[in-house]
C-alpha cells in the first residue's frame, strides 16, 4: 500500500537507461515546472546526468541512484527520466532489501519494463509501467499527466481515461497480477536469474514500431511461446504498435488457437500519447463483455 502523494511532496528522478542527451533539456526542464506548478518538488538522483561511459553513467552510478532514492524519506515517488536501453545494468548493483523495505512508486515504459519487472520480482513491490519524467511535457496531449495525477494523488484506480476504445481479439474473463511492458524487454526475461514469473499472470505487451518490425515482434513471441509463457499466463492485454502489421494479428499467427485465455487491444500504453498507469504486481481483471474490459481490482493507495 502506498500514501497518495500530496502537494509539497518530492519525486525523484533517475536515469537508469540511456544518457540524458542536450537536446531532452528543455523537455526535462519543462516537466519540472509542469511539476512544480502541481505544487511538488523535484529532486533528481546525484548521477542523473553522468555520461560516464560516453553511452550512460556506469551500472554501480545508476543503482546508486536508485537505492538511494528509495531510502530517502523525502521522496514518495520516483520518475525514470527517460527510456533508451541497458537499465537491466544495475539488477546486480540494486540493494533489494531496501527497496522491499521502503515501498514507493516507481514509473516509467519503455527501457523502464525491465527495472519493473525486476523489483516486483525480487520484492513484491508494485512498480508502474506509465509516463517518464520526460514524458509528462513530450507528447501533444496531457493524457500522460493526467492519469499520473489520477493514480498517484488521487488514488483513482480506472485504467486509462472513459473516452478510449477496447477491442475484444478473444473473448473470456481472466484475474491474475499484471507484469509485461515492452514486448523486447519481457521476452529477454523468460529465463535466467532476472526472469519473470508468469504463472497465472495477466500479461500487457506493447513494442516500438522504429526498433522491432512485425518479423521481431514475431521473434520475441515466438521465444516466449518456445519457454511456455503462453501455458502460463490467464490473460493478454495488448497496447500500442504502429508497425505495418498490428501487433495482435502478430500475436495470433504465433500462438494459434492453441490457447483459451481471453486477449483485449487498446491504444492506451506503450510508444504514444496515450499513457495510463499500469501497477506491475497489481492484480487485474480482463472482462470482454464490459465496455472497459480490465479493471484494477485491488486499492494500492492510501
Amino acid at each position: 500500500m502506498f500514501q497518495k502523494i500530496k502537494k509539497g511532496d518530492t519525486v525523484g528522478v533517475i536515469a537508469p537507461s540511456s544518457k540524458i542527451d542536450e537536446d531532452d533539456l528543455e523537455t526535462i526542464n519543462n516537466s519540472v515546472l509542469l511539476m512544480e506548478s502541481t505544487g511538488l518538488k523535484v529532486k533528481f538522483g546525484k548521477n542523473a546526468f553522468k555520461k560516464t561511459l560516453g553511452y550512460s553513467a556506469t551500472p554501480e552510478e545508476k543503482a546508486e541512484d536508485i537505492n538511494t532514492m528509495f531510502a530517502d524519506k523525502e521522496v514518495k515517488m520516483i520518475f525514470c527520466v527517460s527510456g533508451g536501453f541497458n537499465s537491466n545494468s544495475v539488477f546486480e548493483y540494486l540493494d533489494y532489501e531496501t527497496i522491499k523495505n521502503n515501498p514507493k512508486p516507481l514509473c516509467g515504459f519503455s527501457d523502464s519494463t525491465s527495472l519493473e519487472n525486476v523489483i516486483y520480482s525480487k520484492t513484491g513491490v508494485i512498480t508502474f509501467n506509465g509516463p517518464t519524467f520526460k514524458a509528462l511535457t513530450s507528447w501533444a496531449t496531457p493524457y500522460g499527466y493526467e492519469e499520473v495525477v489520477k493514480r498517484f494523488m488521487h488514488g483513482d484506480m480506472q485504467l486509462g481515461q472513459d473516452d478510449d476504445e477496447y477491442i475484444t481479439i478473444k473473448e473470456g474473463v481472466a484475474e491474475g497480477i499484471l507484469v509485461g511492458g515492452n514486448l523486447s524487454l519481457t521476452a529477454e526475461r523468460v529465463a535466467g536469474n532476472y526472469s519473470i514469473d508468469f504463472t497465472d499472470k495477466i500479461l500487457f505487451i506493447e513494442e516500438f514500431c522504429l526498433e522491432t518490425p512485425p518479423e521481431g515482434v514475431s521473434n520475441y513471441l515466438y521465444q516466449m511461446k518456445q519457454n511456455g509463457v503462453f501455458d502460463k499466463i490467464k490473460g493478454i492485454w495488448v497496447g500500442n504498435y504502429d508497425g505495418s502489421v498490428a501487433l495482435e494479428r502478430i500475436l495470433l499467427d504465433v500462438i494459434g488457437d492453441n490457447y483459451s485465455f481471453p486477449i483485449i487491444k487498446s491504444n492506451n500504453f506503450g510508444h504514444t500519447e496515450k499513457k495510463t498507469v499500469i501497477p506491475v504486481g497489481g492484480k487485474a481483471k480482463i472482462d470482454t463483455s464490459k465496455k472497459i474490459k480490465i479493471e484494477i481490482v485491488e486499492n494500492f493507495m492510501d
